[in-house]
């Protein structure tokens, strides 16, 4: 519900947009790859590592990055040489950066969460933040709560494409609650594909 109205909604992206995804192997990216797709877009998606990147492809992205294999904003701009018109931004850093770097006119940021600066100490300094007024890019932040009372919407489309299979999920499952802290704390190291979960 968070890919699909984050999307959708808190960034208003259509049918033709190109569309970049910062964490896109994760829960919340990988759904918004599938959405995205599903929805008519060209999608270009982030994460860490070959293993990652393919999982990435596998969902349906048009083009890969590997946040590890060099400065983001360079790939992005590989990837992306005409810009990007959506950006949905789980990770912040370098990746918020990179889509200020290549957004086009008009452009539109869901901004979901930042955690590569929820545990450092200095603020992240942005080179390209000043194309927010000159590409007037429209930023918004939401929390998933927000679209609660639309919750049918979400069920009405999203059942049928989980249905079908055109949106597929993974998870990474961990023993043991004992292991709880090590499983949380590897959300901030990028140690999980999909959904980062506890087995009992």
């Amino acid at each position: 519900m968070t890919a699909y109205f984050g999307l959708l909604d808190a960034a208003s992206a259509k049918q033709g947009d190109i569309v970049f995804v910062s964490a896109a192997a994760g829960a919340v990216g990988s759904v918004v790859v599938q959405v995205a797709k599903a929805k008519g877009m060209t999608v270009i998606g982030s994460a860490g590592g070959a293993e990652k990147c393919e999982f990435v492809r596998s969902l349906g992205a048009d083009h890969v990055i590997d946040y590890k294999s060099g400065p983001i904003v360079k790939s992005l701009a590989a990837a992306a040489p005409d810009g990007i018109d959506v950006y949905f931004d789980n990770v912040g850093g370098d990746h918020l950066d990179a889509a200020f770097a290549l957004a086009r006119n008009n452009a539109r940021f869901a901004i979901c969460g930042m955690i590569e600066g929820y545990n450092k100490a200095e603020p992240q300094a942005y080179r390209f933040i000043m194309r927010i007024i000159a590409a007037r890019i429209r930023l918004k932040g939401f929390i998933v709560f927000d679209y609660f009372p639309r919750m049918a919407e979400f069920y009405a489309e999203m059942g049928p494409w989980l249905a079908s299979g055109t949106v597929k999920s993974r998870e990474t499952v961990v023993e043991g609650l004992e292991s709880m802290p090590d499983a949380f704390l590897g959300l901030f190291k990028g140690e999980n594909t999909g959904k980062m979960l506890i087995k009992l």
